[in-house]
């Protein structure tokens, strides 16, 4: 047989389903598909009266040949074609038979290509009518309402039923380690209630052998095992696969921890929930104890019986919160799917993102702005948490309840923020919903130091031993929160959905308003430059006609003329009109032809020219610093041109009139202003002074058609440019432009 040294790198992969080995209480056979005997335990001589050598290669018949004190001939040969036909031995388990005048179970099993033949004693510390036992222990187990009654009911029960010193109920935590949670034990036994065990005293592949096993004795861990031998085939030996076995033997690890704590027998009972493995009914006996396979299989009805308690019980406690949570969430997708802005309908009614979990502070990033709920760290602190999460995010979703253990400057808040759980919207953008929760310092009390597994033998090197102190060992845990339920998770990961699908349908919406209103403006501008060259033909006959009766007719009296006059004004004012549409128009259609504009010889010659053209008395013209800027230079000059032309016009009145122009760079911006001391602009208008043809009331006086600005509007926006003003009535105007340099 292959022997398997466990140490420091394996022990989580030792083997324990291959022991090789079986307790001393009972022996073992195994047989293959033609019934021949390939495996037997070493111990077989202590119960019957040959020994494993001689069985081995042997048929099943030379066995029950051993065993016909009181049975048919063939008689296992039956028991193992009844299993074979129905594809199971439950109801076949346990066979009682006689060997040397005691009565011995027979229980069957399949492992792989074998089958296994395992005898043990019928006698059992504890006698009971099976079905009385367990009707009243059901009975009292599932009176409490609670969880906690429940369990410490069922931990009652399972020590009446099997009379252990000490019955524990077992909790694995989510990392693996456990906490004793109910206890019930002899009074001279010091208690065990509350205190945690770590993940390596029942490592992973322990656990999942739990949830196949729903029972396991260890009837006394200073009987030394026998071995199983087998025959070699082609120069090897196979293990047997002992994953069903009820004799199967210790782990030799095990075996060393149970002695440590004064252990001599042991017996479990497995507690599932929802198909995993919820905990243990862990139960101690401090001699030698063994119960039959009648008590084990009515302990195992018990904990199946408690398993489904549990899973009810453990449902009903958290139904409350996960209504609380799906009641959140059915009202934030009901708000999403109205439409609207995404931002707003997440985090401000009256039910938010705070909502669907059990958090205490949330935080969307969204569209290059954190948006604070609850309690949360600071905007300093959660911009870098915010850009850590983008790198660090594999998944579309991220959850930690030691948030500091993976990103250091969160000890610097963990009050506030030890928990997070993070779902992205876009990855692209770094758009995200981060959800956070406190801190809770608590105190775990350790059964001995789980930290110090590894001794030093004689030869200077590391082992693995179970710990040999479990004196209490005081931990204070900090920066952990609250973990992240399932139910959270699950309502965070389906929220994500809806605002996904919230965000994609608005950009949608904003796509097709977009399309639709490129197409308007191509259609207004079709449409302004059309009338407005068609207006042209007639107008310039009115004015020619007009002239011309003016010229020619000198028997016209005053009034004639005088209307004339204004016929022909009238329609030098439209025809300057039409010019403003047209180039208004001319805006949308012509194609940018960007540069990088030298501001100082433009600015100085729209000045020479507006100062010429206005011939404004006293006028004071400050050119200040000229940074270039990045853009189209009949564009630029026209939005100059347009903003002067209204700053000295609108300050000609003033005495004297001012005018200023200078601009300034920052890290991304060439930001121009224009001041004047003119009329200034009333507050009422400031939403409407870019607009097409308004004019203020208190210009009324100036020449003017109200095109300018909306032609200035369109060519910044065509730029990518921003415009704003400030104004004051009676004082003056500054009108501020930033273009955007070109990086």
């Amino acid at each position: 047989m292959t022997n398997y040294q466990v140490d420091l790198t394996n022990c989580d992969r030792e083997p324990i389903h291959i022991p090789g080995k079986v307790q001393a209480h009972g022996f073992l056979v195994a047989v293959d598909n033609s019934f021949a005997i390939n495996y037997v335990s070493e111990n077989i001589s202590k119960f019957l009266a040959t020994d494993a050598n001689s069985l081995l290669g042997k048929k099943i018949a030379d066995l029950e040949r051993l065993l016909l004190s009181q049975e048919d001939a063939g008689f296992i040969t039956q028991l193992l074609l009844l299993g074979k036909h129905t594809k199971s031995f439950e109801t076949i388990n346990p066979y009682r038979l006689s060997i040397s005048n005691e009565s011995f179970n027979l229980i069957l099993s399949q492992a792989g290509t074998n089958y296994l033949l395992e005898f043990e004693p019928d006698s059992t510390a504890t006698e009971f009518d099976i079905q009385k036992t367990i009707g009243r222990s059901v009975s009292e187990m599932l009176t409490g309402k609670s969880l906690k009654h429940l369990l410490d009911n069922a931990a009652e029960q399972i020590k009446n039923l099997i009379g252990y010193d000490r019955v524990m109920i077992y909790k694995f935590l989510d990392d693996g380690h456990g906490e004793v949670i109910a206890e019930v034990k002899e009074e001279h036994l010091e208690p065990f209630i509350g205190l945690h065990y770590p993940a390596t005293d029942i490592p992973k592949q322990a656990r999942e052998l739990y949830k196949v096993n729903l029972t396991r004795i260890i009837t006394d861990v200073n009987a030394e095992a026998s071995a199983i031998l087998t025959l070699a085939t082609e120069g090897e030996t196979l293990a047997l696969n002992l994953t069903h076995s009820a004799l199967r033997a210790v782990s030799p690890i095990h075996i060393q921890y149970l002695k440590n704590m004064g252990v001599a027998s042991s017996f479990s009972i497995s507690l599932l929930y929802q198909d995993e493995l919820w905990g243990l009914i862990a139960c101690h006996n401090y001699t030698p104890r063994f119960i039959n396979f009648k008590a084990r299989e009515a302990s195992k009805l018990i904990g199946q019986i408690i398993s489904s308690a549990l899973e009810y019980k453990q449902d009903e406690e958290n139904s409350s919160k996960n209504n609380q949570y799906k009641a959140a969430y059915d009202e934030l997708t009901g708000i999403l799917r109205k439409g609207g802005n995404v931002a707003d309908a997440i985090t401000k009614h009256t039910t938010s993102i705070l909502d669907v979990t059990d958090a205490s502070g949330a935080v969307l990033a969204f569209e290059d702005q954190l948006i604070m709920l609850g309690v949360t760290p600071s905007t300093e602190q959660m911009t870098p948490l915010v850009d850590w999460l983008k790198t660090n995010m594999e998944d579309r979703i991220y959850h930690t309840h030691k948030l500091p253990d993976v990103y250091q400057p969160a000890k610097a808040f963990s009050t506030v923020a030890s928990g997070a759980l993070a779902c992205t919207l876009s990855k692209e953008l770094g758009e995200m919903i981060v959800w956070l929760k406190p801190e809770q310092i608590s105190t775990v009390n350790w059964a001995g130091n789980p930290n110090k597994p590894v001794e030093i033998n004689e030869d200077g090197l590391m082992s693995l031993s179970p710990r040999r102190s479990f004196d209490v060992w005081e931990e204070t845990v900090k920066h952990t929160s609250q973990r992240w339920s399932k139910a959270e998770i699950s309502n965070v990961l389906k929220l994500r959905d809806e605002v996904v699908f919230a965000i994609n349908r608005q950009a949608n919406e904003i796509r097709i308003l977009n399309e639709k209103l490129k197409q308007a403006y191509e259609e207004l501008d079709t449409f302004s430059f059309t009338i407005s060259h068609d207006l042209r033909t007639p107008l310039s006959t009115i004015k020619n006609y007009s002239e011309l009766l003016l010229e020619s007719n000198s028997s016209l009296d005053e009034d004639a003329k005088r209307i004339l006059n204004k016929v022909i004004g009238g329609a030098d004012k439209l025809n300057f009109l039409i010019k403003e549409v047209l180039n208004y128009s001319r805006v949308g259609r012509a194609e940018l032809q960007n540069t990088d504009l030298e501001m100082a010889s433009i600015i100085n010659d729209l000045k020479n020219d507006l100062v010429v053209a206005f011939n404004t008395h006293n006028l004071v013209f400050e050119v200040g610093n000229t940074p270039s800027v990045y853009g189209d230079r009949t564009m630029v000059t026209q939005v100059f041109a347009n903003l002067l032309n209204n700053a000295i016009k609108y300050s000609s009145r003033s005495a004297p009139p001012h005018v200023k122009v200078e601009g300034k760079e920052t890290q991304t911006e060439v930001i121009y202003s224009i001041t004047d001391n003119g009329v200034g602009i009333d507050i009422n208008y400031y939403n409407r002074i870019f607009d097409l043809f308004k004019r203020m009331d208190n210009v009324r006086n100036y020449e003017g058609t109200g095109v300018g600005l909306a032609i200035v509007k369109r060519i910044i926006e065509k730029h990518n440019a921003r415009i704003w003003m400030e104004s004051e009535l009676g004082v003056g105007t500054v009108f501020y432009i930033a273009f955007r340099k070109n990086l």
